[in-house]
């Protein structure tokens, strides 16, 4: 049976279950789901809430820029990079209006070697936030 190490990051934000942030299986890294929060607060970078906690607006373009930031410093410190990824599974929970502001960053950030996706549709995710992505790279 093949070694497995469990991996957390000391830049990205801290999970919010029981779950590392990265998990090393020979020379795979399964990262667990990543969101756009800022490490060691509930912010959440182009989120507006009221007092109930409910989203008044987002802005998704300011939320790829944050999650792709968190997946690369999970990425870094597993001993990976962003050119090393190999499959993102992306969940959105807005489709409709998100889709065409994610595809063209996901463009600018992966304009070399682009890795295996696949983008679905989610009603709802553990926090506030309109986007995560669980990512499989190499080592």
């Amino acid at each position: 049976m093949t070694e497995q190490q469990r991996i957390d990051s000391g830049k990205a934000p801290e999970p919010v279950g029981l779950y590392p942030h990265a998990r090393r299986v020979g020379n795979l890294l399964f990262l667990s789901g990543v969101g756009p929060r800022e490490k060691g607060s509930k912010k959440i970078p182009g989120v507006e809430q009221d007092a109930s906690g409910n989203i008044v607006q987002y802005d998704i373009a300011e939320q790829c820029h944050a999650v792709f930031k968190n997946v690369r410093y999970i990425l870094e410190d597993s001993g990976s990079s962003w050119d090393k990824i190999i499959d993102v599974t992306v969940f959105l929970t807005n489709m409709k209006d998100d889709f065409q502001i994610y595809n063209k960053l996901w463009a600018e950030y992966f304009k070399e070697n682009p890795p295996c996706r696949t983008t679905v549709e989610i009603n709802c995710l553990p926090t506030p936030i309109a986007i995560e992505l669980k990512v499989i790279a190499t080592i």
